[in-house]
C-alpha cells in the first residue's frame, strides 16, 4: 500500500510537471509569435494608378497601350510581381505570403479600354489589377454610348467579363460622387455638413453601387478608390461598415504592408502620366525601395 501511495504521488507530480512544461511551451510559442508580429519586417509596396489606355495623344491621365506594355515589361524584367487586393487582404490577416517585390496595379474610372486594350497586355505579362468603377458612368454614359475605345466606359456586361478573367478585381469609385459639383470635392465632407448628414450621404452612395454591382455582376466590392483622392476622416467608419477592406488614395508614396489589416486603409498611389517615359516613372516609384 505504501508503494501504491508513492506511485500515485509520483504520477501526480509527473502529471503536474507535464502540465507546467506544456503551459510554458505553449506560452512560449505564443510569445514568440507575438514577438514576431511586433518585430516583423514590413513589405514595401509601390502602387501604380492608371486611368485610360488608348491610342490617342498621351496626357496626365492617358497612356498608350505601348506605354502600358513597356511598364509591365519593365516590372517583370526587374523582378516585380503584381499582387491582387485579395492577396494583400489575406496577408494582413496572417494568410499566405507576398512575393519579394510586390506591386499593385490599379485603374480608376472604369474606362472601356481597360477591357479592350489593357486586359490583353495584363494577360500577356501574367499580371493582375484592380479596376475601380463609377456606377453612374456605367449606368448612364456606358449604356448611352458603349464600346468606343477612346472615351466609353465599361457596361455591366463588360465589368462581368473583366471579373471573370480572374485577373481583374472590381473596386468602388463611388456611384455618383466623382465630381466637384455643389462645392463637394469627390466624397469629401462639406464644411457645413454634420457628421451624421455626411455619413448618410456617403452610405447611400456606397450602398447604391454595391447593390448595382451585386445585382448586375454578382460582385461585392472590398476596395474603394477616393475620387480625386479627396479624404475625410469621417468617411472611414462608413467605408468599414460598408465592407470596404482597402482604400486607395492619390497621395504619392511607398506603402509598407504588415500583418495589421489597418495598414490597407489609405494606400498611397502614384499616377502614371503618359507624359513621361517608363524609365522615368519607374525610377520615381521605386526610389524609396530598399536595395
Amino acid at each position: 500500500m505504501y508503494k501504491c501511495l508513492r506511485l500515485r504521488t509520483l504520477l501526480k507530480w509527473i502529471t503536474a510537471a507535464a502540465l507546467i512544461i506544456g503551459f510554458f511551451v505553449i506560452g512560449s510559442e505564443l510569445s514568440l509569435a507575438y514577438a514576431a508580429r511586433r518585430h516583423e519586417v514590413p513589405v514595401p509596396l509601390p502602387v501604380i494608378m492608371y486611368h485610360s489606355v488608348c491610342n490617342k495623344e498621351p496626357s496626365d491621365y492617358v497612356v498608350t497601350p505601348l506605354q502600358l506594355d513597356s511598364d509591365l515589361d519593365w516590372l517583370s524584367t526587374h523582378g516585380f510581381q503584381a499582387v491582387s487586393a485579395q492577396q494583400l487582404i489575406d496577408y494582413t490577416h496572417g494568410k499566405g505570403e507576398l512575393p519579394k517585390k510586390p506591386v499593385l496595379i490599379t485603374f480608376d474610372d472604369g474606362f472601356y479600354n481597360n477591357l479592350s486594350a489593357a486586359l490583353p497586355i495584363i494577360e500577356k505579362h501574367e499580371m493582375c489589377a484592380v479596376v475601380s468603377i463609377v456606377g453612374r458612368y456605367t449606368d448612364d454614359y456606358a449604356a448611352a454610348d458603349p464600346h468606343a475605345e477612346l472615351y466609353s466606359y465599361l457596361t455591366w456586361n463588360d465589368v462581368s467579363e473583366l471579373a471573370a478573367t480572374g485577373r481583374i478585381e472590381i473596386g468602388s469609385h463611388t456611384y455618383d460622387m466623382h465630381s466637384r459639383s455643389k462645392g463637394r470635392q469627390g466624397c469629401a465632407k462639406l464644411p457645413d455638413e454634420s457628421a451624421e448628414e455626411y455619413a448618410s450621404v456617403l452610405r447611400t452612395d456606397l450602398g447604391l453601387l454595391k447593390t448595382e454591382l451585386h445585382s448586375n455582376c454578382g460582385i461585392v466590392p472590398v476596395v474603394f478608390a477616393y475620387p480625386f483622392g479627396a479624404l475625410s476622416r469621417e468617411s472611414l467608419p462608413v467605408l468599414r461598415d460598408s465592407g470596404i477592406l482597402m482604400t486607395l488614395t492619390c497621395r504619392d508614396g511607398l506603402n509598407t504592408i504588415t500583418h495589421d489589416p489597418d495598414c490597407l486603409y489609405g494606400i498611397f498611389r502614384c499616377n502614371r502620366s503618359g507624359l513621361i517615359s517608363t524609365e522615368e516613372y519607374m525610377e520615381h516609384i521605386t526610389k524609396e525601395l530598399p536595395e
